[in-house]
C-alpha cells in the first residue's frame, strides 16, 4: 500500500481539494488545513488503488508506473488486488474517523460523493467502458461520455470533498466549482493522450504510447492531435471562466487548471 501510495506521483487530486477548501474558505468561516488534509489523503487513496488495478495484467498489464514497477510486478497479481482493495476501504476509514466538517449530514454527503464517484456510475464504470471500446470506433461525444466517468469523476470528488471541508460557498457556487471540476476532469485526460503522443517512457514515467499500441480510443485518434491541443485549451478557458465569481481565493485553482493543460509529463 505504501509502495502505490507514497512513490512519486504529481499529487493533482489531493491539490484540488486543498485548492477547493481555499477557494471556499471565507471569514469567519475558513478550511481547516486538518480537516483538507484528511480529505486530500482520501482521494488520493482512492487514486492510487484505481492505479493498482488498472496496471493488472486483467486490465491493461501495464509493467511501469511513475517510474517504477507496477505494484503487481514488484509483489504479485494477488498482493497488488489485495493492496488496491485495502487503500480503497482506507480511504472511506479516512473519511468516517475524522470530523470534516461541522454538520454531520454534510459529511455523510461527502462520503457519498466519493463512494459515487468511485462505483459503477463513476470511475469503475468508466474503466468498463474503456474494455468494452478497445478497437471500437467511438465518436467524440462517446469518448467524452468514457472520461467523465473514468478520470472526470474523482477529480469533480476532490473539488467537491475540499470545498465540503469549508461549508461556505452557496449551491450556485457549488455548482460554478463542479463546472470547473468537470473542464479540468476532461483536459487532464485530453492532456494525457496528447502526452501519450508525444512524450517518451522516461518522461511520462509509464509506458508511452500504450494506449494506441492497444487500440484504443483516445482524443488524439477520434480528433486528431492539433484538435485535441485546441480542446485542452478551449477546456482551461472554460475551467476559468467557471471561476470567475470566487474572486482571489480561488487562485491556487486557476493555477491547478493551466497545470493539468500546460504540463509535459
Amino acid at each position: 500500500m505504501r509502495y502505490a501510495v507514497l512513490g512519486g506521483g504529481k499529487r493533482v487530486r489531493p491539490l484540488l481539494a486543498f485548492a477547493a477548501g481555499e477557494a471556499a474558505a471565507k471569514e469567519p468561516v475558513l478550511a481547516d488545513p486538518e480537516r483538507l488534509e484528511i480529505a486530500a489523503c482520501a482521494v488520493e487513496c482512492i487514486h492510487a488503488y484505481s492505479l493498482v488495478h488498472d496496471d493488472l495484467p486483467c486490465m491493461d498489464n501495464d509493467v511501469l508506473r511513475r517510474g517504477k514497477p507496477t505494484c503487481h510486478v514488484e509483489f504479485d497479481e494477488a498482493t497488488a488486488l489485495l493492496a488496491g482493495d485495502s487503500l480503497q476501504a482506507l480511504a472511506f476509514q479516512l473519511l468516517a474517523e475524522h470530523r470534516l466538517c461541522d454538520e454531520p449530514q454534510a459529511q455523510l454527503e461527502m462520503m457519498r460523493i466519493l463512494a459515487a464517484a468511485c462505483g459503477s456510475r463513476g470511475m469503475a464504470g468508466g474503466q468498463a467502458i474503456d474494455l468494452a471500446s478497445v478497437g471500437q470506433p467511438l465518436t467524440l461525444a462517446e469518448l467524452e461520455h468514457m472520461h467523465i466517468h473514468k478520470t472526470g469523476a474523482l477529480i469533480r470528488a476532490s473539488v467537491a470533498l475540499g470545498a465540503r471541508c469549508a461549508n461556505a460557498l452557496s449551491p450556485e457556487q457549488l455548482a460554478r466549482l463542479d463546472h470547473y471540476a468537470n473542464c479540468v476532469g476532461l483536459a487532464y485526460q485530453v492532456v494525457d493522450d496528447v502526452l501519450d503522443q508525444e512524450s517518451s517512457t522516461a518522461t511520462l514515467g509509464k509506458t508511452a504510447g500504450k494506449d494506441a499500441a492497444s487500440h484504443k480510443p483516445t482524443y488524439v485518434s477520434v480528433i486528431g492531435l492539433a484538435r485535441a491541443k485546441a480542446l485542452a485549451g478551449e477546456l482551461r478557458e472554460q475551467a476559468q471562466t467557471a471561476l470567475s465569481s470566487l474572486g482571489a481565493g480561488a487562485r491556487r485553482l486557476s493555477d491547478l487548471a493551466d497545470f493539468i493543460v500546460l504540463r509535459k509529463f
